[in-house]
């Protein structure tokens, strides 16, 4: 019997990504991409969402994300966001916010998104009040997959259809109809 210290293992994949030749480049690349679908589901969708201001819908989202279960505290979950939203506002434009933080509170990249019955104010970067909301939240582990995500939605509602489509949803069924109508289009 060998001693444990002299157990050999066969050769595997080295453990450093930049060395696994085309793993992350050319057309393998596509295989890891991030869709919307598989992280967001109707019951973490909240149209209209209850809410009037941009503390009460942060409050509102993570307590969405809270009842799906996919967040143990609620108020740590909270209180990242608000950090991240005091260094710069996370409404992005064109009428879409996409308040995000990091917290150990989640397991795995959490997703919920609502839409505003009526536009709120959210200091958004142009100045435009915002009626799509998506709120991502996950561990400082799935820091790569949490930019994935953020670029993932940013594209998503790129389009003015696409986001005139997800305001118009008049239910979450609908909303993730428009989301997965939006990525089958741009795959």
């Amino acid at each position: 019997m060998r001693h444990p210290a002299r157990v050999r293992f066969a050769r595997s994949a080295p453990a450093t990504p930049w060395a696994w030749p085309d793993r992350f480049r050319g057309p393998n690349r596509r295989r890891f991409r991030v869709l919307l679908t598989e992280l967001l589901s109707a019951d973490r969708v909240r149209v209209p969402l209850a809410a009037r201001s941009k503390e009460a819908v942060l409050e509102e989202l993570v307590a969405v994300l809270a009842d799906a279960g996919v967040v143990d505290d609620a108020a740590a979950t909270l209180a990242a966001v608000r950090r991240r939203e005091e260094m710069l506002s996370t409404g992005i434009g064109s009428g879409v916010a996409i308040p995000h933080g990091k917290s150990d509170s989640a397991a795995g990249l959490a997703v919920a998104a609502g839409v505003a019955a009526e536009p709120l104010d959210f200091d958004s970067l142009d100045g435009e009040p915002v009626r799509l909301l998506f709120m991502l939240v996950g561990p400082e582990s799935a820091a790569g997959l949490h930019v994935k995500a953020l670029s993932r939605i940013s594209r998503l509602v790129r389009r003015e259809e696409t986001r005139a489509r997800l305001a118009a949803a008049a239910s979450p069924e609908a909303f993730m109809a428009v989301v997965a109508e939006a990525e089958a289009e741009s795959a």
